[in-house]
Formats: structure tokens, C-alpha cells, sequence
């Protein structure tokens, strides 16, 4: 596969860059992490206002940008080096995308144009305490009331910025069903009555995560009745695609910090990144670093090709791109962490920032191993 970005791409992708550079500096994130919301509207507001990104890949006809999952990747690699504290992952990535994938277009035509203008700040909430990534573990139940509406019962877990956010999309099954079998996406408001939102303390605090208690909480079917099923499978491999590529830019931070540190480290006279054994180690983390890179633009390439479809060859390479740029995202922190020596891992240093990313990305949407075995199933092992 022979693939190159093209030149409207690259321009997009420095301006991306300078403009996180400029918004979120380190102290800036240290700031917002502090806080239970983990970030700012005024700052979502103006995200939004200056550069339009929560319409992205939403098409025009629903008031969007009208691109598609290469460019999402851009701007996920580039907030991933800026470690941007915003609901961005939640509300753009997996809430707008289950509805262009799951949803009527009536609902679409209602759902979509706020979120696309970052007025609505939605999540998805499909995980629950149990902490299964597949189907199998919803115990969500939706039990069908009078005039279309549906009553919601049970417990969603590490749902990003769920207690902050003004529309929450549930997976959920009908009652006795099991499996792949019975599923449906709901809506529900914040403001929902028996809907209880509790933050939860992570190990990664510029990402945060909330569980979330339905009792007899009223939502909206969205789309068909019991058959979110493909519909949801798609949006969380278009979403671990969107991860790998945050991974790639945190990674790629991580190494040119490590790099520039080895470069200003004098020992024995001279620099660090002299040595041979720290040479060996930049060239590990370039090859490890590059091949995840690889792997993430395959996936976004792959998941315009796939024109929503849900084919097996993207669903194979958004897991492949997953396991891999957890990997070296994780790898890479440590080596980084090592190089700085005993200052690698103070608070006062920047770099367990980006560990602490790097390790809840490893088991977010599956861990390396339980991505792996995704993708030979979707190659038909």
C-alpha cells in the first residue's frame, strides 16, 4: 500500500499543531486535570469556534466539515502530542460517530448539527463494571414503555466525561437476551430522572471517567430495535482506529523529549545520546514509533475505503493499529521515563503525564492481546 498525505493535509496538520501548542501547554493541562470537569467550555467554545473540529467528519448535510477518518486522525495525533483536555474523545469520536452509524436520519438531521457545532457535548456509555469490551458483558436492559419510549436499568462504568456531558447514548439489550443478541442504542438527557452520575478516581486524570446508574431512566430508541449490534461494532473500531492515531502523537512527543533530553544529559563529559547503548535505544523507539504510525494511517485509510460497511479488512487493521500504537505509546513512556533517570517520573516532570495516557489508552477499548485476537477473527482465524 503506497499512501502519502496530501498538501491540504500536511497545512492542516501545522495548524493543528501550533494552535494546541499554543492552548495547551503543559500548565494548562496540569490545571484542568485538577478539575472535576477535567476541562473548560469557555475553551470548548472557542475549539470549536476558531477551528470547527467537532464537525470534522460529519457530513455537510448535517452541518459538518463533511471529511472523513484520516483527517479525524490528524487532529487526534496532534491532540494526543498536546495531551488536549477536552471532551473531544467522548462527544466527537464515540457519541457523533454511533449516531452517523446507528441512528435514523431524522435523528441524525435532530442529533447531529449541535454536536457538530460543539453546543452538545455527548458520550457513549457501553462498558460497564464488569469491564468486558464485547457484548457479551452488556447487563444494561431497555424494557419498551408506551408511546416509543424505553425504560433504562442498570450500570455503565469508565464512561468518559459521562458526568459532564448533555446527552449520553446507552447500549443496552432487551431483557433475557444475551450475546450479539437483543442490543439497541438509546439517548438519554443529563437531566434524566433515577439517571445518578458519580466521577471516578483514574489513574489518568487529564482523561476523565464516570460511572453512571439507570434506574427507570426514560430514553429514545435510536435507529432500529435490537440491531445495534453491527452498527456498534463499527463505531468502536472506527474509535480504536481514532486512538491509535492519539497514541501515535503522544508516543511521537514522548521519543522527541527523550531524544532532546539525551542530546542536553552530559555524563562522563559528554552527552548521553553519545553512548551507544542510548543510541540503540532512540533507534528502538523510532522503529517501534514509525511502525505504529504505520499501522494508524493504514486503519484511517482504510476506514474511508470502507465507505461505514464494517468489512473485515478494516476491522482487522483498526484492531492491528490499536494493539500496536498502545504498545509503543507504553514503550515508549518507559524508555523516556529511564532516560530522564530519577527526575523521570517527579511530578514535577512532564513525562508521567503521558505515561499515565499511555497506560489507560493500553486497556481502553481492549487490551493489545484481546485486540489481536479481534483482528484474526476479522481475518476469519
Amino acid at each position: 500500500m503506497q499512501w502519502a498525505f496530501t498538501g491540504e493535509q500536511q497545512e492542516f496538520r501545522q495548524v493543528l499543531r501550533r494552535y494546541f501548542q499554543e492552548v495547551s501547554p503543559t500548565p494548562t493541562v496540569r490545571r484542568l486535570m485538577e478539575t472535576e470537569a477535567g476541562w473548560e467550555r469557555a475553551a470548548w467554545r472557542e475549539l470549536n469556534d476558531t477551528l470547527g473540529l467537532c464537525g470534522v467528519h460529519v457530513p455537510e448535510i448535517y452541518g459538518g466539515q463533511g471529511f472523513g477518518f484520516v483527517e479525524l486522525g490528524i487532529v487526534l495525533e496532534e491532540m494526543g502530542r498536546a495531551l488536549v483536555c477536552a471532551p473531544f474523545f467522548a462527544s466527537v469520536v464515540l457519541a457523533t460517530t454511533a449516531i452517523l452509524n446507528g441512528a435514523s436520519e431524522a435523528q441524525k438531521a435532530a442529533l447531529l448539527p449541535p454536536l457538530a457545532l460543539g453546543e452538545t457535548i455527548a458520550t457513549l456509555a457501553f462498558t460497564e463494571p464488569n469491564g468486558r469490551w464485547d457484548f457479551g458483558g452488556v447487563e444494561t436492559t431497555a424494557t419498551p414503555l408506551d408511546g416509543g419510549r424505553y425504560r433504562l436499568d442498570g450500570v455503565k462504568s469508565f464512561v468518559l466525561d459521562g458526568h459532564t456531558a448533555d446527552l449520553i447514548l446507552v447500549l443496552a439489550r432487551r431483557p433475557g437476551s444475551a450475546g450479539d443478541e437483543g442490543l439497541s442504542l438509546f439517548a438519554a438527557r443529563a437531566g434524566a430522572a433515577g439517571l445518578e452520575r458519580r466521577p471516578l478516581t483514574a489513574l489518568d486524570p487529564t482523561r476523565k471517567i464516570a460511572l453512571l446508574s439507570f434506574d427507570g431512566v426514560e430514553a429514545e430508541l435510536l435507529g432500529e430495535a435490537e440491531a445495534a449490534a453491527g452498527p456498534m461494532a463499527l463505531t468502536l473500531a472506527q474509535a480504536a482506529t481514532c486512538l491509535a492515531s492519539e497514541s501515535v502523537g503522544g508516543a511521537e512527543k514522548l521519543r522527541e523529549s527523550a531524544l532532546d533530553y539525551a542530546m542536553l544529559r552530559i555524563q562522563f563529559g559528554r552527552p548521553i545520546a553519545a553512548l551507544q547503548s542510548m543510541k540503540h535505544k532512540q533507534a528502538d523507539m523510532l522503529v517501534e514509533v514509525e511502525l505504529a504510525r504505520s499501522a494508524a494511517y493504514a486503519a484511517s485509510a482504510a476506514a474511508d475505503d470502507d465507505g461505514g460497511r464494517g468489512g473485515g479488512e478494516f476491522m482487522a487493521l483498526a484492531s492491528l493499529a490499536k494493539a500496536s500504537a498502545s504498545e509503543a505509546y507504553l514503550q515508549t513512556a518507559l524508555h523516556t521515563i529511564q532516560i530522564h533517570g530519577g527526575i523521570g517520573f517527579t511530578w514535577e516532570n512532564d513525562t508521567h503525564l503521558w505515561f499515565k495516557r499511555a497506560k489507560s489508552s493500553e486497556v481502553f477499548l481492549g487490551d493489545p492481546t484481546w485486540r489481536r485476537e479481534q483482528m484474526m477473527r476479522a481475518w476469519g482465524h
